[in-house]
């Protein structure tokens, strides 16, 4: 017996002796193989700046190369020049110099604009939404143009936004094309402040509130306390309901996200994110120190949902704390880094997947709602209305499967089916319905949101799904060990 144990630990000794050898010989190829591939690209760089038929700018080639490195990641991590990197960090502050749009664009479409932010050049000069930009003529034109203004259909949106942001007091003219008009029209509009409010907050009905979050920026969890303490104030008294409203809010700080959930839960995780190591799991948990009151509330989303938008309807799904209404998500399931560089540039880079309080992946596949509802699909400027892009559609997207190990994404609560109205018959408004302008088509999804509040029967069902879990009372982790990775 004991020549056997000394035996079987001799083994075990030897592999692992042979195990480090078998690491150290691959780090040591990994090294060489590194050198080599900087030696070759130091070659390439020197053949290119000393034979190509025209001066080259060295420093435009190596800012390129570094674009290149990251372009066969995925599709949200990037090198970034300072510029860019100086735009995105404005960006999360909420201000910059520019003409205060949304805009959207397709693959050999015109840009699209989604709306002209309230209070804005744009908005002054009469841009509308769903006008289409079909040429932008900057303030300096830059030196391999040819003509003054160039038409947007092979334009990237990143180089629309950059043409249409510069110093306050400068001017650009555009042209638009929409509904009625034979031709493009020119804009010439002056660039100003833009201060861009993340939240914004109405009464749609005596006691309903509607909150719409575009985006999450460094003080949208503060912000989104405000609005609730205005609605209160303007309805004279505690909120009997509210619609959150998610939609076409493209994310942004993870914090925030997390912020803004903790002020409907209790106790529990909001999301947890996953690195690449499996020591690599960070929580983000509620606390009770900012809790409104227990009101149903109705979660809005659609495909222009995504990241920190769906952190936010993830978690007070899982919670059964709201009904999320609409259609699925973008599915953008990732989180990010931003490095700052020297000389100012920056690298946003793919770190770790994040997680529902159920364990849920939703990469890929985004949030499924409770309720399924769509909104109008009438065509408008006679053009056909188009598939909005989503995270599978994008080159060198994670899959499902690289997420969780499976090829579809687990499903939230089976819950309210019973409830469900198909997508196909959308709700008339009921009477004392929310004020929609004729002008615009009605917003379905928000009429059913009303419809959902004054229904009962909804939210009874989220409380005895409920109800099990306060009784016990137990680990505010015991909801994320519903579904664990695998």
């Amino acid at each position: 017996m004991g020549s056997f144990a000394f035996g079987v630990a001799v083994t075990v000794l030897a592999i692992g002796l042979l195990g480090q050898s078998v690491s150290a010989d691959d780090e040591q190829d990994r090294r060489a193989q590194r050198y080599e591939d900087l030696s070759l690209f130091t070659s390439v760089l020197e053949l290119v700046r000393g034979n190509y038929v025209e001066d080259v700018d060295e420093h435009a080639l190596l800012m390129s190369a570094m674009r290149g490195i990251l372009e066969d990641l995925d599709p949200h991590s990037s090198f970034m020049s300072p510029d860019a990197f100086e735009d995105m960090q404005v960006e999360t502050k909420g201000e910059f110099h520019g003409l205060g749009i949304e805009i959207s664009k397709e693959a050999g479409s015109f840009i699209e604009v989604v709306s002209p932010i309230d209070g804005t050049p744009a908005q002054r000069a009469g841009i509308k939404k769903q006008d289409r930009i079909t040429a932008i003529c900057p303030t300096e034109t830059p030196e391999e143009w040819t003509d003054p203004c160039r038409g947007t259909t092979e334009m990237t949106l990143f180089e629309a936004v950059s043409l249409m942001r510069g110093k306050r007091g400068t001017s650009i003219t555009i042209y638009i094309i929409r509904e009625g008009m034979a031709e493009p029209t020119k804009f010439e509009i002056r660039r100003d402040t833009v201060k861009v409010a993340s939240v914004r907050g109405d009464l749609v009905e005596p006691g309903i509130g509607h909150v719409k979050i575009s985006s999450f920026q460094e003080r949208t969890g503060r912000d989104v306390q405000a609005r609730l303490r205005d609605l209160e104030e303007a309805n004279q008294g505690d909120l009997t309901g509210l619609i959150l409203d998610l939609r076409d809010n493209p994310g942004g700080l993870l914090n925030q996200a997390v912020e803004v959930s903790d002020q409907w839960l209790r106790d529990g995780i909001v999301v947890y994110t996953q690195g690449r190591d499996e020591r690599e799991r960070t929580e983000y948990n509620a606390s009770a120190a900012v809790l409104e009151d227990d009101y149903p509330i109705v979660v809005l989303v659609n495909e222009g949902s995504a990241s920190a938008s769906e952190i936010v309807a993830g978690a007070l799904q899982d919670h059964h704390r709201a009904i999320v209404l609409g259609v699925s998500t973008f599915g953008k399931g990732s989180v990010q880094t931003v490095y700052p560089l020297d000389g100012g540039a920056g690298l946003r880079l793919t770190t770790a997947l994040y997680y529902t309080p159920a364990g849920r992946s939703i990469q890929e596949v985004g949030i499924t709602p409770d309720l399924v509802v769509k909104q109008s699909d009438e065509s408008q400027l006679g053009f056909p209305r188009r598939r909005r892009v989503r995270e599978k559609d994008l080159q060198g997207h994670f899959t499902q499967e690289d997420a969780t190990g499976l090829e579809d994404g687990s499903a939230p609560p089976q819950r309210i089916l019973e409830h469900e109205a198909s997508p196909e018959d959308p709700a008339e408004e009921p009477a004392g319905g929310p004020d929609i302008r004729e002008e615009e088509p009605e917003d379905v999804q928000l009429i059913r949101a009303v419809e959902v509040l004054k229904s009962w029967s909804y939210f009874e069902e989220l409380r005895e799904l409920q109800e099990p879990e306060q009784a016990v009372d137990a680990d505010p982790q015991q909801v994320a060990k519903q579904s664990p990775l695998p």
